[in-house]
């Protein structure tokens, strides 16, 4: 079996560096009957939006099995485990609060400090209450001050026991993919409903931030935004202009509103009615310090001009291809993490919230032999290495999933898990990936406290 190696002189062996793992509600939990209806379950039963036409009524059944899962977590040897909430889990459409589906979240928690694993907490990874939905969603200003009452809710019930705070997880694609490319959940396709969803995520995430202080001060609180560098088709002027406007609005338009106060240049290229409506003092709430900035990162995008004189994406090609189409280039995690370093002199200490692949893993007599998984977080690490040899303060790494689970528009085609699902019998099996990453960090724990004893 392969293993994964960090240098001898590594920040990340160091007892300051968080490893971790990372898994999100709708895409685990099932329990469909413990919750309000979200924009995903209803997305799910519209024909043609599924690959497999399948949805998360069961998933993982994480809300069963949540303690067997636990004890899977630290035997894995990691320090932390990212998760997020079910908004309507935890609120019902009526305003109240589900006591019970905060109960499993506190239980979660506690499971977890017993254990020794830090939570890392994510209060929005996409699945919208249908019932907000059906009020305009992101598209209504109101959303925004609704989602801060939750955030509340949740640093009343959970305060300090949680080490980390993130409001929301990838804005972009509950943005641009699900309001304007339609392709997740609610499926609209407009680009000024792309553009206003994006601004009321945004301000969403700086009304939650006072409340969040207040009642978990002792945590760490910010964002999550993924991140792809965006490279020209060919040497052209055209495509060149093409991948500086795809980068503005795929990567900046969500980091620049928090770190500088306002939006990239590429906003005064739309047209009038394509502009979101910004409100006088939203920049002020948006742009508020966050002690964390949390990277998603799997892969490179190209693009070129098109007709219309915007940007259209080239599909990768090449034999290293994920099984969803993306190529595996571990140099772009390296430029994204020095580009940030270099462009912006308030940028807060960064963890590699998720990073992971998908592959076509099959189970023989009990092992999963997932090879290229390991290459690619070995080949990441280092990326990330090479980042903070260069001065990025990186905090922590979290592999992109704990286990098998519901890929949003893909279904259950698609395994990014370092556990194998067994979706019928919900048995879970390391791969050997989760092996790998289980001797590293059980490496690194032993050599840490062999420090300690010394000392």
């Amino acid at each position: 079996m392969k293993t994964i190696t960090l240098p001898k002189q590594s920040y990340l062996k160091s007892q300051d560096f968080t490893f971790g793992v990372a898994t999100s509600s709708f895409q685990i939990e099932g329990d469909i009957a413990g919750r309000e209806l979200c924009i995903w379950d209803t997305f799910c039963r519209k024909p043609g939006k599924i690959k497999d036409k399948s949805n998360g009524d069961v998933a993982c059944e994480h809300i069963e099995n949540y303690q067997q899962d636990v004890e899977l977590i630290a035997s894995l040897g990691v320090d932390a485990y990212r998760f997020s909430i079910a908004w309507g889990r935890v609120i019902n459409s009526d305003g109240s609060v589900n006591q019970t589906g905060l109960a499993f979240y506190s239980n979660l928690v506690d499971a977890l400090l017993k254990r020794g694993i830090k939570s890392y907490l994510t209060l929005y990874h996409w699945d919208l209450p249908q019932y907000l939905e059906d009020q305009g969603g992101w598209l209504n200003r109101d959303t925004a001050y609704r989602f801060a009452d939750y955030a509340e809710v949740v640093a009343k019930a959970l305060g300090n026991k949680v080490v980390s705070y993130a409001t929301l997880n990838e804005p972009f694609c509950s943005a641009y993919l699900s309001y304007e490319a339609g392709i997740h959940a609610p499926g609209k396709q407009s680009r000024q409903q792309g553009r206003q969803a994006a601004h009321h995520l945004l301000l969403a995430h700086g009304l939650a931030l006072p409340k969040l202080r207040q009642h978990a001060p002792l945590a760490e609180h910010g964002i999550v935004l993924n991140f792809s560098p965006c490279y020209p088709a060919s040497d052209s002027v055209q495509d060149k202009l093409a991948a500086e406007s795809a980068h503005q609005y795929h990567n900046l338009w969500y980091i620049e509103p928090l770190l500088k106060g306002g939006y990239p240049p590429l906003f005064e290229q739309l047209a009038a009615n394509e502009q979101p409506e910004v409100r006088s003092g939203d920049m002020d709430i948006i742009s508020q310090p966050i002690d964390f900035l949390g990277v998603n990162y799997y892969t490179r995008t190209v693009f070129r001009e098109n007709q219309r004189g915007w940007f259209s994406d080239v599909p990768a090609t090449g034999d290293e291809l994920t099984t969803m189409g993306w190529e595996v280039y571990p140099a772009g995690l390296t430029e994204i993490l020095i580009g940030l370093h270099q462009r912006y002199q308030n940028l807060p200490p960064v963890y590699i919230t998720e990073n992971g692949a998908a592959y076509d893993d099959q189970i023989d007599n009990g092992i999963v032999d997932d090879a290229r998984r390991i290459d690619y977080f070995q080949s990441h690490l280092l990326a990330v290495d090479d980042a903070i040899n260069d001065g990025v303060d990186v905090r922590g790494y979290f592999a992109w999933s704990l286990m098998d689970n519901f890929e949003w528009a893909e279904g259950y085609t698609q395994r990014f898990g370092i556990v194998y699902v067994d979706y019928q019998t919900q048995q879970r099996t390391l791969k050997n990936s989760a092996k790998a990453l289980q001797q590293l960090c059980l490496t690194r724990q032993s050599q840490l406290t062999a420090v300690e004893d010394l000392c």
